[in-house]
């Protein structure tokens, strides 16, 4: 087949995975439309949770492994799509529906892909994984599947880049913070004010900079991005509870940065809701990234988060579509932009050697 018949097998499967809703935890008639698609394709897979995998078989556990993953979930549509998001509409190039670039163009550009290696030489496994519960990290996502997979050398994630290596990503830790008071009559002189008790702490928090920055990644960077407090203006606020969103980039670990933060912000008590999602990063001396350099490509550090955080191998994202159009109202993908990536994907592990 040439590269415009797999380009359309894509197409025709991104639609009807479109068609079908598939918000984050909610993914099981999409997984199963891809399940029906791999066995029209005779790619005999596992499943596990709403999670698809298959391996080539030609497998030889002598020789490293080459995974290539994208996911099956997306955000809830916002209010402002001018389109049912539900419904693929395809004007020119382009292709309009909820996940159609993130990241549905990446799942069905990898698993094309996946179908053309399958009959050209390699010196490697290869290996194809649609994951779920991406967009909120869940823990019947990546890191429910990654258990049962074989081994896993370096993978290619197919998140929209605009087919640029994203070969760093910041890491996400959230925390909640508490500061506690005790209540009493705004008129009178009496309680403690839970506001007034944080307020040292957030102002520390605003101003501090950490000293390591990364070449692509930036700074670390802690954001208050929620404040509750207080029941009605006459009384005095007993608790304030905040939320910090914290990004990191590979000079520091999660856990060391929350047992920074206690040790700095003395009036709060701060509980990290998780430490598991770090940054993440492939160096640039990487066979697959030497590769993409080869051809003109321009590695970057990403901002966003995604299954990669889960991945306890090198790994880089790579994908059709731009990071710009994800988790907004009339989501588009082009056409030509899942043909490239084919293209690209075949070419970048054509003859690779590891």
């Amino acid at each position: 087949m040439e590269i415009q018949a797999y380009t359309n097998d894509a197409i025709r499967l991104l639609k009807e995975l479109i068609a079908i809703p598939s918000v984050s935890k909610e993914e099981t008639a999409a997984a199963d439309k891809l399940s029906e698609y791999l066995n029209h394709w005779d790619l005999p897979h596992g499943r596990e949770g709403n999670n698809l995998w298959v391996g080539c078989p030609d497998w030889d556990n002598n020789r490293p492994t080459v995974m290539l993953n994208a996911h099956i979930d997306t955000v809830r549509p916002v209010a402002s799509w001018s389109r049912d998001p539900f419904i693929p509409t395809q004007e020119g190039d382009l292709i309009y529906g909820l996940g159609a670039n993130d990241c549905g163009g990446g799942l069905v550009a990898t698993l094309q892909a996946y179908r053309i290696l399958l009959h050209r030489q390699r010196n490697y496994n290869l290996l194809w994984v649609a994951s779920a519960e991406e967009e909120v990290s869940g823990p019947n996502g990546f890191s429910r599947v990654l258990p049962l997979l074989p081994k896993v050398d370096v993978a290619i994630v197919g998140e929209p880049t605009g087919m640029q290596p994203a070969i760093a990503e910041k890491g996400l830790m959230v925390i909640d913070g508490y500061a506690h008071g005790k209540s009493g009559h705004a008129a009178r002189n009496e309680g403690v004010n839970a506001i007034y008790e944080a307020l040292d702490d957030l102002v520390w928090l605003r101003d501090y900079k950490f000293r390591k920055e990364s070449e692509l990644l930036g700074p670390t960077k802690m954001t208050v991005t929620v404040v509750e407090s207080g029941t009605q203006h006459n009384v005095i606020p007993d608790t304030l509870h905040f939320i910090i969103d914290v990004r990191t980039n590979e000079f520091y670990q999660n856990e060391y940065l929350f047992n920074f933060l206690q040790k700095k912000m003395t009036k709060c008590e701060l509980r990290a809701r998780s430490f598991r999602l770090h940054s993440s990063s492939i160096p640039v001396e990487h066979p697959l990234v030497r590769r993409c350099l080869e051809i003109g490509k321009k590695p970057f550090g990403s901002p966003t988060l995604s299954d990669q955080a889960l991945m306890p191998f090198p790994s880089f994202k790579l994908g059709p579509g731009e990071s710009s159009r994800s988790h907004s109202a009339d989501e588009f993908i082009r056409i030509s932009e899942i043909e490239q990536a084919i293209e690209t994907y075949v070419y970048l592990l054509e003859g690779l050697s590891l």
